[in-house]
C-alpha cells in the first residue's frame, strides 16, 4: 500500500538528506538569532535606518560581486567538500562577534566588516547547496526536498528570533552571536557523516566566461525561467527589504522592544513554516505556475496592507501572512526552475538564481533604509508591497505560460 507520508515526505527516505535537514535546522536557528542579534546591535551603535540597511547590504555585496563566479565553480568542483568549507568558515564572524561585544569594544565598522566577509563566503555556500540538493535525493523528491528545507528555514525563523528576543534582554547581543558560532558544528557534523559516492571530476571545457554564457542562453532561451528569474530579482530590490526595517518598524512605528521585535519576526516565520509545510505535504498535487502566481500577488498585497497597519496585534497576524504567501511563491521558484535545468547547468544557474535572489539585496536594502529615511518605514514598504504585486502582474501578462506550468 502507497504511504501518504511517505508521499508528502519522500525527500526524508534519503539519509544524507535527513543528516543534512537535521544539521540544518539547528545551525538556521543559530543563524535567525543572529540576523536579529546583529539588527539591533547596528541600531543601538548609531540610531539610523540607513545604517542597518546598510549592514545588511554588504552582507550581500560578496553574494552580488562573486555568485556567478560561484555558479561557475559548483559546477566543476565537489560540491560536498565546498559545502563543508563554507560552512566552517561561516563559523568565524559569528564567534568574532560574541568577543568583541562581550569585550565591549564592538563598533558599526566591525559589524559591517564581518557581515562582509560572511557575504563573500555565502557567495559559495548558497549554490553550493542549492544544488547539492538533487545529489542527495535525485530529481523525484527535489521539490520535496527544497519545501522541507524551507521548512527547517522557517522553523528556524520561528525560534530563533523568539531565544533572540529572550537572550538580549537577559544576557545581551553577545550571546546571539556565541549560540549562532556554536550552531554550526550541528551541520558540519551532518555534513561529514553523510556516505556518499566518489566524486567524479567531470571535463573542464571552456573559461568562466564561456561557462557563464552557456548558462545565460539557457535562461533567455526558456521565456518561464527568465520571468522567474527576473520575478525574483524585483522581489529582491522591492519586496524582501521589509525584513532590514523590521527593527526601525518594531521601535518607531509599533513602538515596541526586543521582545516585541523578536514576535514580529517569529511571526513571519510561523506563516513561512506552514506555507513550507503545505508545499512540501501537497508535494506533487501543486500546480506550481498558477501556485507560484497567487502567492507572489498576493504576497506584494499584503505588505502594502502591513505597511499601512499601525495595530501590534494586526501587524503581527500580516506578517504571518506574508510570510506564508513569500515562502510558497520561493519555493515553488525555485522547484520549477530546478526541474527545468539541465544537470550540467545547475550550479551556473542556480549561480544565477543566488545573484538575483541574494546577490541584488544590498540595492534592495539600500534603497529600503533610504527611503524609510526619507519618506517614513510605513510608506517605504508599503510602496515595495505595490511595486512587487505589479510586477507578478506584468508577468502574468506577457508569459502566458507560467500559467500552464504543472
Amino acid at each position: 500500500m502507497d504511504d501518504p507520508a511517505r508521499r508528502s515526505f519522500g525527500a526524508l527516505a534519503h539519509r544524507n538528506f535527513r543528516l543534512f535537514f537535521l544539521g540544518q535546522g539547528v545551525s538556521l536557528i543559530g543563524t535567525w538569532m543572529q540576523n536579529i542579534a546583529q539588527g539591533w546591535l547596528v541600531l543601538e551603535l548609531t540610531n539610523s535606518p540607513f545604517y542597518v540597511g546598510l549592514v545588511s547590504a554588504l552582507g550581500s555585496l560578496g553574494v552580488l560581486l562573486l555568485t556567478l563566479y560561484a555558479g561557475v565553480l559548483v559546477d566543476r568542483t565537489n560540491k560536498h567538500r565546498l559545502v563543508i568549507l563554507t560552512q566552517s568558515l561561516s563559523m568565524l564572524p559569528a564567534f568574532a562577534l560574541a568577543l568583541l561585544v562581550w569585550s565591549g569594544t564592538v563598533a558599526v565598522w566591525h559589524v559591517a566588516a564581518l557581515a562582509a566577509f560572511l557575504g563573500v563566503v555565502n557567495a559559495f555556500d548558497i549554490p553550493a547547496r542549492q544544488a547539492f540538493i538533487v545529489d542527495l535525493v535525485g530529481k523525484e523528491d527535489l521539490m520535496n526536498a527544497i519545501a522541507l528545507n524551507s521548512s527547517a528555514f522557517n522553523a528556524a525563523r520561528v525560534i530563533g528570533p523568539a531565544m533572540a528576543g529572550v537572550l538580549i534582554g537577559a544576557l545581551g547581543v553577545g550571546a546571539c552571536f556565541f549560540v549562532n558560532g556554536v550552531s554550526y558544528l550541528a551541520v558540519i557534523a551532518g555534513l561529514l557523516a553523510m556516505r556518499l559516492p566518489p566524486y567524479t571530476r567531470g571535463p573542464r571545457t571552456g573559461s568562466v566566461w564561456a561557462g557563464l554564457s552557456e548558462a545565460v542562453a539557457f535562461i533567455r532561451g526558456d521565456r518561464r525561467v527568465s520571468a522567474l528569474v527576473l520575478l525574483m530579482a524585483l522581489f529582491s530590490v522591492f519586496g524582501f527589504p521589509y525584513f532590514v526595517i523590521m527593527p526601525v518598524f518594531a521601535r518607531d512605528v509599533l513602538h515596541r522592544g526586543a521582545a516585541g521585535y523578536g514576535l514580529m519576526m517569529t511571526a513571519v516565520g510561523i506563516g513561512a513554516l506552514s506555507g513550507a509545510l503545505a508545499v512540501a505535504a501537497l508535494d506533487r498535487r501543486i500546480r506550481k505556475g498558477p501556485t507560484l502566481i497567487a502567492a507572489g500577488g498576493s504576497f506584494g498585497l499584503l505588505l502594502v496592507a502591513f505597511g499601512l497597519s499601525k495595530v501590534y496585534l494586526v501587524s503581527v497576524a500580516l506578517l504571518a501572512l506574508t510570510g506564508a504567501t513569500m515562502i510558497v511563491n520561493n519555493a515553488l521558484t525555485n522547484a520549477t526552475i530546478q526541474a527545468i535545468v539541465p544537470d550540467a547547468l545547475r550550479g551556473r544557474v542556480m549561480g544565477f538564481y543566488s545573484f538575483v535572489f541574494v546577490g541584488l539585496a544590498p540595492f534592495g536594502s539600500l534603497q529600503m533604509g533610504a527611503l524609510a529615511e526619507r519618506i517614513g518605514p510605513s510608506a517605504a514598504v508599503a510602496l515595495g508591497g505595490a511595486a512587487t504585486a505589479l510586477a507578478v502582474g506584468a508577468a502574468v501578462w506577457r508569459v502566458p505560460a507560467l500559467r500552464r506550468t504543472a
